[in-house]
């Protein structure tokens, strides 16, 4: 589905109108990959849209660009001011947010540091990533045949462009199966997380969750549903999942900006559970939906753009 437009697009500090935010075609970031991200959601409350998570991801946004060597020329504040702003100017009830800093055009080669750093922030309406159909009904995974990059060869925690090509052989696969997502396993052999969602998988009525050591990104929405798991007082535990707890897991779901709280109903053609959306994912999912729809926010998960 193609990107539904909004007005503007916030570009090294100015509103650009939406189809004159354009970049050179020997940006270092086209060559090389070299940009860092984040996806960000606003929600529609009573109080006016609301930003789920805006400090924790602009604080990743923050390390992702330390890692690349990337020295950002905007605060942490400017950024987050400069989201809101985005929102506000849009005139967005609910979006998300990509906000993109890459390494613009000057010189071309591996080495990056003489490029000059370009910033955006984009806002657009959209849906469920998976289907509105998958919050309650769950998609169909298989596990990849690619696997995460090693922990010496890239650096899962962050969110930086280049590695993200790994993701879309994925999911290419995935669709090329016949499926909704593929599930890939890191360099050992364990589960490490989808595409671009984290994965939880449930066993005898604990929640299991792989650790940031095997190749995950460390998720903003995966840090939430493990609050609200412990909220509602259930084991949550991170640690290493071998291939076949997938097929004797209880229920399965996914966590992320895009994908929320997503159920996996089959996986490798297997049924999880009941081949359906489980009760743990269910309470889970509705916890997580009352934080976003404004009616109960106790940890503070939510900033509003009109304050």
């Amino acid at each position: 589905m193609p990107i539904p437009k909004a007005q503007s697009i916030w570009f090294n500090g100015e509103f650009v109108p939406w189809d004159e935010a354009k970049v050179h075609v020997l940006s270092h970031v086209l060559h090389y990959g070299s940009s860092v991200f984040e996806g960000i959601r606003a929600y529609s409350t009573p109080k006016g849209p609301a930003v789920l998570g805006l400090k924790p991801h602009v604080d990743r946004l923050f390390f992702s660009a330390k890692v690349s060597r990337m020295e950002m020329p905007f605060s942490t504040e400017e950024i987050m001011k400069a989201i809101k702003e985005t929102v506000r100017h849009n005139g967005h009830e609910a979006c998300y947010i990509r906000p993109l800093v890459f390494r613009g055009y000057e010189v071309l080669g591996v080495y990056p540091l003489a490029c000059p750093l370009d910033v955006i922030i984009a806002t657009w309406e959209w849906g469920a990533y998976l289907g509105p159909e998958a919050i309650e009904q769950g998609v169909d995974v298989a596990v990849s045949s690619w696997r995460r990059t090693a922990p010496d060869v890239g650096m899962a925690m962050a969110k930086i462009g280049g590695q993200y090509t790994n993701s879309q052989l994925v999911v290419m696969e995935a669709r090329d199966r016949g499926v909704t997502e593929g599930i890939v396993l890191d360099v050992f052999g364990f589960v490490s997380e989808g595409s671009g969602e984290n994965i939880f998988v449930i066993y005898d009525g604990i929640i299991y969750t792989p650790p940031l050591s095997a190749s995950i990104l460390g998720g903003i929405t995966r840090r939430y549903v493990m609050q609200l798991a412990d909220d509602l007082g259930y084991t949550v535990k991170e640690q290493n999942i071998p291939r076949e707890m997938l097929y004797a897991a209880d229920e399965i779901f996914f966590t992320g900006t895009a994908a929320e709280v997503t159920p996996i109903k089959r996986v490798d053609g297997l049924a999880v559970g009941a081949g359906s959306r489980g009760p743990i994912t269910k309470k889970l999912q509705d916890a997580f939906f009352a934080v976003t729809r404004g009616e109960k926010d106790p940890h503070g998960w939510l900033t509003y753009v009109n304050e």
